[in-house]
């Protein structure tokens, strides 16, 4: 009984007497369901909470309950529903995080002409490196501003190239640009969509992807929703480890900014739209690993995996 429960919880505060005068519950009652053991629902729900407890911890504790569900389900064997899950987190006081609003940081040169949008909020992809979206956030340390673009394929979430900087200068898209094209290798036609910001409509970034025979795409003005992938990845990077802390130096936030997206979020984070799977499972699930398009054995270890003069390399094996 909930009662009998609150008398357990506070008996330490005030005699069981005067609580069970006060609720009109007798004493013998009381201490008749104090000295019953658990039932077995309560002693496997304790059990599952402290699996809970651990999958939360080993997810960073940025997971709610429909992923760690996913976890229970998957990768466990467990026989168990969402809705037990949620109950049995919300008792434990565990949840995952919220992201904050969205502040738009496109910086625009006028009167330069831009690409048509070829993608028109159809953000869907049949085989990998067919499109790529990409964004530039700005992050921030007690340094000073550390901007990142990343370059993420529609068909798996995956993010294929990425770049950090102490700048907004071109070089900071070109680089992002060069990561992908060197792990993915894409084929002609492959197109890549961006907001207006002035890195992509760049002479250098617009030569540079007409040299590997990427198609150029560009959401309207002032319209998040029309780069919504990349903005959504931007938000879930902010709410799991960004805005948890404050970042004293560049050089720190440079390196957690890498576990996250090659370490955790490529290889382990499961994303809704995948069937709650990570982005490299999905890959290795749909694609034939001796096919043609078979984009995850093209990628890199995380040991090939570098960080050089403030842009990630590839270096060779």
């Amino acid at each position: 009984m909930k009662v009998f429960g609150f008398v357990l919880a506070r008996k330490a505060e005030h005699s069981i007497a005067l609580m069970c005068r006060v609720l009109e519950v007798s004493r013998s009652g009381y201490h008749a369901w104090a000295s019953r053991p658990p039932s077995p629902r309560a002693v496997e729900d304790g059990r599952l909470t402290a699996r809970i407890r651990e999958l939360h911890d080993k997810r960073r504790k940025v997971y709610g309950s429909p992923r760690i569900w996913a976890d229970l389900v998957v990768d466990d064997g467990e026989r168990i529903g969402r809705k037990r899950v949620e109950r049995l987190m919300r008792q434990a006081g565990l949840s995952g995080l919220i992201t904050k609003k969205y502040k738009a940081t496109t910086v625009r040169v006028p009167g330069v002409r831009i690409a048509d949008d070829l993608l028109d909020r159809k953000f869907a992809a049949s085989a990998p490196n067919r499109c790529w979206v990409a964004d530039i956030t700005y992050l921030r340390t007690w340094e000073g501003w550390l901007y990142l673009v990343a370059v993420q394929d529609l068909y798996s979430r995956r993010i294929v190239g990425w770049s950090m900087a102490d700048h907004l200068r071109t070089e900071l898209v070109t680089d992002a640009l060069q990561m992908a094209l060197a792990h993915r290798r894409p084929d002609p036609g492959l197109i890549y969509h961006s907001d207006q910001g002035s890195q992509f409509v760049s002479l250098a970034f617009g030569q540079q992807a007409r040299r590997a025979g990427i198609a150029q795409s560009m959401g309207s003005r002032g319209d998040c929703f029309d780069n919504a992938v990349a903005e959504s990845f931007f938000a879930t990077l902010k709410k799991e480890l960004i805005h948890r802390r404050s970042w004293p130096t560049r050089a720190e936030l440079r390196t957690e900014v890498f576990d996250y997206i090659e370490v955790f979020y490529n290889r382990q984070r499961r994303h809704s739209t995948l069937g709650q799977q990570s982005p490299l499972d999905y890959e290795n699930s749909t694609l034939s690993p001796s096919g043609p398009i078979d984009a995850a054995s093209r990628l890199p270890s995380l040991n090939q995996i570098t960080i050089m003069s403030g842009s990630p390399t590839t270096q060779v094996a």
